[in-house]
């Protein structure tokens, strides 16, 4: 499995994170991939072949080739359907809100085909980007339409901003009063900026970013034990991390170590 993660232009670098590209040959895939929640959108381009979603009630459906999905809350489990070769955008947690054409809050869970957002300018970008024989011309099609759609970047409330770069520096771990009191707005203000330009709660955020360090731990060996993994993280206790590690992953922490978790953090930047 080939993953490789490309810096954005200067100018886009408030907004997209980073460019990345997954590849790898079917037999080479783990059969169900469960991607963990991350805090981040991403446009999503399958110019390999395409995927399949699983549904909580046991049902599937193959994912469009060209989608943007929304703020995972929950785990996300998907099947290769042959060789993966996959082109992503990923942005900040705050940074699609630009190019939203659609509450982005509606989005959530949720794999939008790029013609539903954006019409026939998502239609052509889907074509251009499938079709390209490299991935730097893939991303200079995606830079190019990004830069079009660009027309004010002020659009990015300066607290929310803040907010969740102190959110990213602490791991997750200060409580909603806590970033109350740092951005002095109140809790109630604060929920509501977070939900129309994010799509999460200031809770949610953190609770995702506490669990993606702790993901993050567990594949760099970092810690001895479940325990000291909890204490790392600064939860409350131990049954109270395994149920928060339940939520966004489905399985126990124990369960998920090994291609679950390899896997879970390809959709999540690794410096």
């Amino acid at each position: 499995m080939i993953h490789q993660i490309f810096e954005p232009h200067k100018d886009l670098s408030t907004l997209v994170e980073c460019y990345w590209t997954l590849e790898s040959p079917k037999e080479n895939t783990p059969q169900i991939n469960t991607i963990v929640p991350d805090g981040r959108m991403k446009m999503i381009f399958h110019y390999g072949a395409p995927y399949k979603r699983y549904t909580n009630n046991g049902n599937s459906m193959v994912l469009p080739r060209c989608f943007v999905i929304g703020q995972l809350t929950q785990p996300l489990d998907v099947e290769p359907l042959g060789e993966t070769g996959t082109f992503f955008v990923c942005f900040h947690p705050y940074g699609f809100l630009p190019f939203a054409t659609m509450p982005i809050k509606e989005m959530e869970n949720t794999a939008v085909p790029l013609d539903a957002l954006f019409g026939e300018e998502g239609a052509v970008l889907g074509q251009e980007i499938l079709h390209a024989p490299t991935t730097e011309e893939r991303i200079k099609l995606a830079e190019t339409f990004l830069f079009n759609r660009l027309t004010d970047t002020e659009t990015i409330d300066h607290i929310v901003k803040s907010t969740v770069d102190t959110i990213l520096t602490a791991n997750g771990q200060l409580s909603v009063d806590a970033l109350s009191r740092q951005t002095n707005i109140n809790r109630r203000q604060l929920v509501r900026k977070f939900s129309s330009a994010i799509g999460l709660s200031p809770k949610q955020l953190s609770k995702t970013i506490r669990l993606q360090a702790a993901l993050k731990m567990l594949l760099n060996e970092k810690v001895s034990s479940l325990i000291s993994l909890a204490y790392e993280g600064e939860y409350y206790d131990q049954a109270h991390f395994i149920k928060d590690f339940k939520e966004f992953t489905g399985l126990t922490p124990k369960a998920f170590y090994g291609d679950h978790l390899k896997m879970s953090l390809i959709f999540d930047r690794m410096d």
